[in-house]
């Protein structure tokens, strides 16, 4: 019998399918072969998938959360979904929260919250808030495509410019560059720190993994501007996917080193819930003869699992290949003479925004 060929890929995309999650108990649907070329002999085929963008309007903007093993404990994510189209990305299962598909649902169906900015004012103005850094690009990219129109991440950066309020940034555009007077006049007062999120340094493989995201170079350049500006900045070399881009781990070093970065650190590849068979559906399509050997690593750094969930160990991997990755990265840092920074943001300058026609909020 012959061997079924390659899938073929979605054009532009990160995920594959479109399929929705069973985690809550939603009805699902899957087309019949004979009805789905029944349909395209009707209608043609498939039209080109498009993005489209719903305004919400939420009655808060910071999330909390008590996690042991993060940094941060607020967070503010203007959008919802992803564009980039990064097929390893956690924040994919959000999705499926929402009854959407934390696959080509989670980067065409976006949502963004113009009221984001009104809505940290009234927060900071709270008589009971006590300021700590908020983190940004922690569910989705504060600078993905829609953001050079909505510009929300803007105006939340001038809101903690005005009040003084320190945040920290993720993100994998040089689109932060737009905003580069404000985060140069927040990192004067000590109130900005910047991480440029780089995979691999080869611009196919990134088209593939994080299709709408900006390339390697422009990304590295971004990095340089910001460093020129005075802006304290970090390289992530971020996930680390055995097999696939960690042939580049320690030429990303190098140059971030090269080019002045305060700071470089690695996060090994997590697939949690849908990520999962998103991934190796991702690993079919492109690299189908590969695809058992990533995996398996990609196992034995996970206790013999796809993904573990525990705090801790979820980002701290186990295993003879996870140690070889962290001797391999310790390596790369001691030879670039550059190490893994922690950024101070001076919380001690926070002053309240004034609310207009009002008293303080309690």
């Amino acid at each position: 019998m012959a061997q079924p060929g390659p899938k073929e890929s979605v054009h532009g995309r990160g995920a594959q399918s479109g399929a929705v999650s069973t985690r809550f108990g939603l009805a699902t649907h899957e087309a019949d072969g004979d009805w789905r070329d029944a349909m395209e002999a009707l209608d043609g085929p498939p039209v080109k998938l498009r993005t489209t963008v719903t305004e919400e309007h939420p009655k808060t903007i910071l999330s909390f959360n008590q996690s042991p093993d993060i940094a941060f404990d607020r967070s503010i994510n203007a959008y919802r979904g992803c564009e980039h189209g990064c097929v390893y990305c956690f924040a994919r299962p959000t999705h499926a929260y929402h009854d959407l598909s934390p696959g080509l649902d989670f980067e065409t169906r976006l949502f963004a919250k113009p009221n984001a900015a009104e809505l940290l004012r009234e927060t900071l103005a709270k008589r009971k808030y006590r300021p700590r850094p908020i983190a940004m690009g922690t569910n989705t990219d504060p600078y993905q495509p829609i953001e050079r129109d909505y510009r929300i991440t803007r105006q939340v950066l001038e809101v903690c410019l005005d009040t003084r309020h320190p945040v920290t940034i993720t993100t994998k555009s040089d689109r932060v560059l737009d905003d580069i007077d404000l985060l140069a006049e927040m990192a004067k007062l000590r109130l900005v720190a910047v991480a440029i999120s780089v995979t691999s340094l080869d611009p196919r493989l990134s088209g593939k993994l994080e299709p709408r995201a900006a390339a390697p170079a422009k990304r590295l350049a971004a990095l340089g501007r910001l460093v020129e500006a005075g802006i304290p900045s970090h390289c992530s070399v971020a996930p680390v996917i055995p097999a696939i881009t960690d042939e580049f781990m320690e030429e990303i070093v190098q140059r971030a080193a090269a080019l002045g970065v305060d700071s470089v650190g690695w996060i090994p590849l997590r697939l949690p819930h849908e990520v999962s068979p998103l991934f190796r559906e991702w690993l079919d399509v492109h690299y189908p003869e590969r695809a058992s050997k990533v995996m398996s690593i990609v196992r034995s750094i996970r206790s013999g699992k796809d993904n573990d969930p525990n705090f801790f160990s979820r980002l701290k991997p186990t295993g003879v290949w996870a140690e070889l990755f962290r001797a391999r990265f310790r390596l790369a840092c001691k030879r670039a003479g550059i190490g893994k920074a922690k950024f101070e943001l001076d919380c001690t300058k926070f002053r309240p925004p004034a609310v207009s026609g009002q008293l303080r909020l309690l």
